[in-house]
């Protein structure tokens, strides 16, 4: 990724699966509407867990770097 992004907190997830990195990440969502959120997740499944949660939820991913396992995720207003 060539520029850094903006936004308004970091959450570290590590490797954290799918059931728990969900719940976590939607009470964070919840809690900062329209507002951006970094999350670092290392779980092999976050590649495709985390844009299916964008999807079902009305979330938006605005950006995904692979190298980092970051993935920037507005919370819907």
């Amino acid at each position: 990724m060539s520029e850094p992004l903006a936004f308004d907190d970091a959450w570290d997830a590590g490797d954290m699966g799918c059931g728990d990195l969900v719940v976590r990440l939607r009470m964070k969502l919840k809690a900062m509407p329209g507002r951006v959120l970094r999350v670092r997740a290392t779980d092999l499944g976050a590649p495709s867990d985390l844009p299916s949660f964008c999807r079902m939820t009305g979330d938006t991913l605005v950006a995904h770097d692979p190298a980092a396992h970051l993935y920037w995720i507005r919370a819907k207003g």
